[in-house]
């Protein structure tokens, strides 16, 4: 048996750590930038390098990295394209995911349209929507379905992720069909805050938030300049 606290899998990395939200918020991060360098015919980089570009220091890279193993090398830094590898692997790009979005209005149509599914290993594979209008019809190349018709299809196709884009009021009703329907996470962008469910992961976001830290920031920053 391993003296570590988590063994690793074929890959390196180790299995299921108990990581703090912070560091599961900065993981994401490092896939982007590390995709950045990647685009950019970056392949070898130091901590204090990526921790520069990400406003981080170089400690708290390694003290987040090393949650899941070692990936660094003293005197070289890091292999960008084996540490990308690994970040994917963490974060389940690899995992063929399969998502649908449910409410087909403005966001939901720009989040069909856009490249946010396929750029993380997530295949999204329909829409739904309550309004005749909109069922039958595509969006780059995905059909709308009849929410009614939500259960049959989840029976005969596997989803993993629900994107909830339609109205507040519809969230909670929506989460518990999902749940019962089989679903494993909901990303949810309806406003309302959806509870902790016993066995779907939930990820409730509040886009106004940001809008409003920034609001905060700025008034800082004015309150500093006129001291």
């Amino acid at each position: 048996m391993s003296n570590s606290t988590y063994d690793k899998n074929e890959m390196g990395v180790q299995n299921n750590p108990v990581v703090s939200r912070q560091v599961k918020t900065r993981l994401p991060r490092y896939y982007r930038y590390l995709k950045e360098l990647l685009d950019a015919g970056i392949y070898r980089i130091s901590s204090g390098k990526l921790a520069k570009m990400m406003a981080l220091t170089a400690s708290q890279i390694r003290q987040d990295l090393n949650y899941f193993g070692c990936f660094g090398q003293q005197g070289y830094g890091y292999n960008v394209k084996y540490l990308f590898a690994q970040i994917s692997e963490i974060l389940g790009v690899n995992d063929k995911l399969t998502a649908v979005i449910i409410g087909v209005g403005n966001l939901g149509r720009a989040m069909a349209q856009s490249n946010i599914f396929l750029s993380r290993g997530i295949n999204l594979i329909a829409l739904f929507d309550k309004s005749e209008e909109l069922i039958g019809k595509e969006i780059s190349g995905k059909c709308i379905y009849d929410i009614e018709n939500l259960e049959a299809f989840m029976k005969d196709h596997h989803v993993d992720v629900a994107v909830l884009t339609l109205t507040s009021s519809q969230a909670q009703p929506m989460a518990k069909r999902l749940e019962s329907a089989g679903v494993r996470g909901i990303w949810n962008f309806t406003n309302v805050e959806i509870p902790k469910m016993k066995s779907v992961s939930v990820m409730n976001v509040y886009m106004g938030d940001s809008l409003m830290q920034l609001c905060f920031d700025i008034r800082q920053q004015t309150s500093d300049e006129n001291e």
